[in-house]
């Protein structure tokens, strides 16, 4: 699109951004301007940012001999065509305003810190660039923010007055005459000056009127031209208001001090909301500058140097151009250097290509001329080279790029009239070695709230882009340091509110790809000037009353400068500045990977900004609001009433408190903060920001076991936002969802320290330490919380007795987060504050949001009541095992309905969220409950015997089975956990073994017939072996042999002892018969595979032997009884392994004891055997086989039919054997008696492979 149209669309007063050109029409794109050398170029880019002119019309051309003393009758109307610069006769729009460069930094945030190089007037960019040609002088006030500078006038004479009047800068104005100019003063203007920009004025309004005609004006025009005549510096604050009464009006407003006007609206105290300041002043005190007053704010790229300029240059249309300038020369006047750049830096800034020149002499229009733009360094008088303008600006800028270099000091560049020598002085510094208040400065809170502002604007898109981290940090610090606590509390608090939301306390920080901040190498500087255009011509040529000489001698001597060009000359040399500094050194972000170390920085923040909103509280009112219409509550409770509160009453406030509360606060709260307020916003967000930066000491913490610590942590967590609860009012749905986080966490604390008992001084003594930091933290909580504090007491067992302990709390949240001493109450306490999260996650408010977390807190409460349910059952058992009763005691059936009842209610939170493995623990857990009520009902005889197995014991053992395969059922298949399955199935086995195994033991023979009781013992048994699993490779597996070895050698021992009591039923005795050898024989191959139960395999091996000579006896041949016989002496050799393991564990026993000299445990060896029992196999197997040697050589003998060979072998080799056995003295001490009946056991192996054969 055209210039024009761009214009047209700009002209609307929104703040938009309408670049000049397109890539359609790339000659509009950037001004190309040409210098001397035809081959340099010079770049250009204009990018308008804002427009409050309409679009550009056409001029009108005036006729040959228009007088322009005349006034037109438009004259000083108000014209949106020419803004300001219609007035210029009044003296208003040529001089710069001191905050001038801080309005547009207000309006363009964005472009603060990093993408600006600097921010300023266009005329106080021309007055830089000027500075190699002109000998006026400069003065102008220079700002940092990032690698932006702001540029502002800095009126010295202004200054001055002020001081004469209000006692401010008095310290600059004693620096000034001792050090630089102790004669200069502002040059008054001449009439001729005046009548130049009268003539000026009304050409431009001429320009607009369009029919040329000289209309007659007031009578009092002459007096208006007198007035403006007169000169009027830059006002500070005040500026010209159009009558004597309102300038003096305004005078007067200059005594108020600038602070007292200022009225900081609400600053938001939230980050990730936009920070939105109001004007600074009101509108009758828009003086001040602090407004962004240009007709048109332009992105102006100059070279490499980015520059936000304001200019109210007017812009016309006409020609062959869309866009061009109107300017007003004396024909008898040469254009100078000065003018010429004036006028080239003008257009290009507002991407204008062409310049109408109108000629006048003594005011009478002479003739016009279109110059364009890129021909303006190439006229008659003026020529100068553009490349030198760039190296000026670029010299300029590195040189305050390099030495500007701490953000929130006020800078003065400053050049005297006349003189080559430019000064830099940093009017902070001296400021405080004058030991003068900052506030003095009339810059400091401009500067800081513009550092507060681009913080805040950073903020927006910190969490995308963490690079600028350090950058926040830097500025909201040196805001801080900019400020006074006790007149800006709330800049203050909401920065260091910020400044704590910098550190994630989620996760740890990550250091920036690039290391830190990147800028560059041409840094954006501000600067101010003064003086208008025409002064710099007015002033050119002239000399000040002091020589230069004198001038250079006290600008040597001058040591307070922080640095100085030595003549202005060195400008125009390309690169003769380079900056040597970055913006930011100290930028980086402090990177902790500890977040301990984050959280802690946290905190201080936040405790700093609750100090600045508390001094402001105290400021406004030293006692709380109180409100008349309220009653003070008067309570009272008798002493033995609050004693006598159970725990459930203590900690019912829990629940109450984290119900969502749904109606604003109205009154005033106990500091007196008035609800709505900035210091009720700021502490909100303070409360919540310390509460989650404890709830994050307290995770930590935990996860370093250090339980005393996290809950001390978690203790300051619930009662910020007890604090946070007292002052707000209706609770967002992220900050109830948090809560619940701190309450699970409190239960889990609360949980480890149960089950933590062991270490219960440790954790004291943690939980009793305290920082300074925390005492101050939880002080300023005290000043709102709504909890006075009160005594609680709770009642637990220890060792069967009950205790009283005293908690003394401010809050249900307190007595949650005391430590107690009773595991019973830690447990209950963090039951109760699952449950409270559960019921803040179930309320409307978190409905939606909280459904993975509404299933981690049941996960929570499940485990917790299965804890509770563990607890009560092992003090059952316990309170069982204290002492041998004959029926079951009202204490233990009271913690049976205990345990019970939790488990139930676990199992009910577990299938809710359909975790069938836990649901399967909690019914694993209940089958081992009613395993302990089926012990406590064992029959106890009178002689305290064990009685037979009651009806009682069935019922619960039953009833733990159906509970064991219930959680079979909700495992489905071991697939699904593992170690939860075999859990299950190892209990379901053991619980079937031992209702078998009392069965047999203690079988109920009063109520059943042997029969039916052999029934179930065998059903009970062989559902044992079934979960038995012997395949599996697991820890259990040894276990699980063992057990069937030891069912198969009782099944065996059973239908033995069927065999010798059946009589009658020969089939049934065969049937018994042959299924003790098979269990036998289960039993002792499962047995010999353990190679650790030597006693067991010993004993079921005489067992068969003896089952083989008790089917023996019933035969008459003597070949079938020696054969039997044989079959028994086989046997009977499979002990000789048994031995052999005994013998070589008996060896290592001995060993052992000769080495340490310390005698085992009596009657067990060090690796278990039982010496006792093996002494007593010992002498049976000794018994049985002589007995059966015996038997077998006579049977040997007596036989009819003649014996051959091996025959004799064997009976003498039998003979041999029971010969030794004879001889064998009995009090030989066990070991070698087991060695021998190994050795001889091993001398019959092959005999008895023989006699197989």
């Amino acid at each position: 699109m055209s210039s024009s149209d761009e214009y047209r669309e700009s002209g609307d007063h929104s703040q938009e951004e309408s670049i000049i050109s397109t890539v359609d029409n790339n000659k509009h794109d950037s001004a190309i301007c040409t210098g001397n050398n035809s081959s340099s170029e010079i770049k250009s880019r204009a990018v308008v940012k804002y427009c409050a002119a309409p679009p550009p019309s056409t001029y009108a051309l005036l006729q040959e001999k228009t007088d322009l003393k005349l006034p037109p009758a438009n004259w000083l109307r108000e014209n949106p065509q020419l803004g300001t610069a219609g007035t210029t006769v009044l003296g208003s729009s040529g001089k710069g305003k001191p905050f001038s460069s801080f309005g547009m930094a207000y309006d363009f945030i964005d472009c603060i810190g990093d993408d600006v190089d600097v921010v300023s007037d266009s005329e106080n960019i021309k007055k830089l660039l000027k500075i190699p040609y002109s000998k006026s002088h400069v003065s102008m006030a220079v700002h940092r923010v990032g690698r932006t500078l702001l540029l502002d006038e800095l009126d010295i004479q202004e200054l001055f007055m002020r001081s004469s009047q209000t006692g401010d800068w008095t310290w600059l104005k004693d620096f000034y005459q001792r050090l630089m100019d102790q004669k200069w003063q502002r040059k008054k203007k001449s009439k001729e000056h005046w009548y130049q920009k009268a003539i000026l004025s009304k050409f431009l309004y001429y320009s607009i009127n369009g029919d040329g005609a000289a209309e007659p004006v007031a009578d009092n025009l002459n007096d208006d031209e007198e007035c403006g005549a007169r000169e009027f510096g830059s006002s500070w604050p005040t500026t010209f208001t159009g009558s004597d009464a309102e300038e003096t009006a305004a005078c007067k407003q200059e005594h108020v001090p600038m602070d007292s006007k200022f009225a900081l609206g609400q600053v938001t105290s939230a980050a990730s909301q936009e920070q939105n300041l109001p004007a600074l002043f009101n509108e009758g005190e828009n003086s001040q500058g602090l407004r962004n007053d240009f007709v048109r704010n332009i992105m102006w790229t100059f070279e490499d140097i980015h520059m936000l300029v304001g200019s109210n240059m007017p812009i016309f249309g006409g020609g062959r151009y869309p866009a061009v300038s109107l300017k007003l020369r004396d024909n008898n006047k040469p254009i100078n250097i000065l003018t010429g750049i004036d006028y080239w830096l003008d257009n290009l800034m507002c991407n204008v290509p062409e310049l109408v020149m109108c000629f006048h002499v003594n005011g009478i229009v002479q003739k016009y001329e279109m110059i364009k733009t890129e021909d303006i360094p190439h006229l008659e008088n003026s020529t100068f080279s553009t490349r030198v303008v760039k190296d000026i600006a670029q010299n300029i800028l590195s040189f305050l790029k390099s030495n500007c270099t701490k953000e929130g000091h006020t800078y003065w560049l400053f050049k005297a009239s006349g003189s080559d020598i430019v000064k830099l002085y940093d009017l902070t510094t001296l400021c405080e070695e004058a030991e003068e208040e900052k506030s003095h400065n009339p810059f400091t809170l401009p500067v800081a709230v513009l550092l507060y502002k681009v913080a805040c604007n950073l903020m927006l898109n910190a969490r995308e882009n963490r690079k600028h981290y350090g950058t926040i940090r830097t500025l909201l610090l040196n805001c801080v340091k900019l400020l006074d606590q006790d007149r800006h509390p709330q800049i203050i608090a909401s920065a260091h509110y910020m400044l704590s939301e910098l550190f994630q306390l989620d996760e740890p920080q990550e250091e920036d790809e690039d290391g830190g901040e990147s800028f560059r190498a041409c840094g954006s500087e501000d600067s101010y000037s003064n003086d208008d255009r025409e002064e710099d011509d007015e002033d050119l040529g002239d000399d000040s009353d002091d020589s230069s000489e004198e001038r250079n001698s006290r600008a040597q001597a001058d040591s307070k400068a922080v640095a100085v060009i030595r003549s202005v000359g060195e400008l125009s040399v390309p690169e003769k500045y380079k900056s040597t500094q970055l913006i930011r050194p100290g930028c980086t972000f402090p990177i902790s990977h500890d977040k301990e170390e984050r959280c802690r920085h946290v905190l201080n923040y936040v405790l700093k900004g609750l100090k600045a909103v508390d001094s402001s509280i105290k400021m406004e009112s030293d006692l709380p609001a109180v409100d008349p219409n309220t009653p003070i509550p008067l309570k009272y409770e008798d002493g033995n009433a609050a004693r006598s509160r159970s725990v459930e009453k203590g900690i019912s406030p829990l629940l109450e408190r984290v119900v969502p509360s749904l109606v604003e606060q109205k009154h005033p709260t106990r500091s007196g903060m008035i609800p709505g307020s900035w210091q009720h916003q700021m502490k909100l967000q303070l409360f919540l920001k310390a509460s989650k930066a404890y709830y994050v000491l307290s995770d930590a913490a935990t996860n370093l076991l250090k339980y005393g610590r996290a809950l001390r942590y978690i203790k300051l967590s619930l009662q910020s936002y007890d604090a946070y609860c007292s002052i707000g009012g209706a609770l967002h749905p992220q900050v109830l969802l948090f809560h619940s986080h701190c309450l699970s966490l409190c239960g889990d604390i609360q949980l480890m320290l149960a089950q933590n008992s062991n270490n219960r001084a440790a954790y004291q003594e943690e939980y009793a330490y305290q920082t300074k930091e925390d005492q101050e933290i939880l002080h300023s909580l005290n000043r709102e919380s709504s909890c006075q504090g009160q005594q609680h007491t709770h009642s637990g067992r220890d060792g069967g007795q009950v205790l009283t302990i005293p908690l003394w709390t401010s809050s249900a949240f307190n007595m949650a987060s005391d430590l107690a001493t009773d595991p019973e109450y830690q447990l209950f306490v963090s039951g109760k504050c699952y449950e409270a999260a559960y019921e803040l996650l179930l309320s409307h408010a978190l409905k939606e949001e909280a459904q993975e977390q509404l299933a981690q807190v049941l996960k929570r409460l499940g485990n917790i009541r299965n804890e509770m349910g563990v607890y009560y059952m092992n003090q059952a058992a316990a309170l069982q095992s204290e002492q041998v009763k004959t029926s079951v005691s009202a204490a233990e059936q009271e913690l049976w309905k205990k345990s019970f009842a939790f488990f139930e209610k676990g199992m009910k939170d577990f299938e809710a969220i359909g975790d069938s493995t836990n649901k399967a623990l909690l019914l694993c857990n209940t089958g081992k409950l009613m395993r302990i009520c089926a012990q406590a009902h064992s029959g106890i005889s009178t002689d305290d015997s064990r009685g037979e197995f009651s009806p009682e014991e069935a019922l619960y053992y039953h009833k733990a089975i159906d509970y064991y395969l219930r959680a079979m059922r909700s495992l489905s298949c071991r697939q699904n956990h593992e170690p939860v399955w075999d859990s299950v199935n190892w209990e379901l086995s053991t619980t079937y073994f031992t209702l078998a195994t009392l069965l047999q033991d203690y079988a109920p023979l009063s109520r059943r017939a042997p029969e039916q009781i052999e029934r179930e013992v065998t059903e009970a048994m062989m559902k044992s072996l079934k979960y038995c699993d012997l395949h599996t490779e697991s820890a259990r597996q040894p276990l699980y042999q063992y057990r069937a070895a030891t069912i198969h050698h009782r099944l065996a021992s059973m239908y033995h002892s069927c065999f010798r009591n059946q009589v009658g039923d020969e089939r049934l005795r065969k049937h018994h018969r042959s299924l003790a050898e098979l269990h036998y024989s289960k039993a002792v191959n499962l047995f010999l595979s353990l190679k650790d139960a030597p006693c067991e395999l010993l004993r079921a091996l005489l067992e068969r032997v003896a089952f083989a000579e008790f089917t023996m006896a019933a035969l008459n041949s003597s070949a079938a009884k020696q054969k039997s016989l044989n079959t028994a002496l086989e046997i009977m050799v499979e002990t000789r392994c048994a031995f052999q393991i005994i013998h070589k564990e008996l060896l290592e026993e001995q060993t052992e004891a000769s080495n340490t000299a310390l005698p085992g445990p009596s009657g067990c060896s060090a690796a278990g055997l039982n010496v006792q029992e093996v002494a007593k196999l010992s002498a049976l197997f000794e018994s049985r086989f002589s007995d059966l040697l015996l038997q077998l050589i006579k049977c040997m003998t007596k036989t009819k039919r003649k014996p051959s060979k091996k025959d004799e072998e064997l009976l003498q080799s039998y003979k041999n054997v029971y010969s030794k056995l004879l001889r064998c003295d009995k009090n030989t001490p066990l070991l070698d008696r087991v060695g021998l009946y190994a050795e001889l056991l091993q001398q019959l192996t092959p005999n008895a492979e023989d006699m197989l054969s």
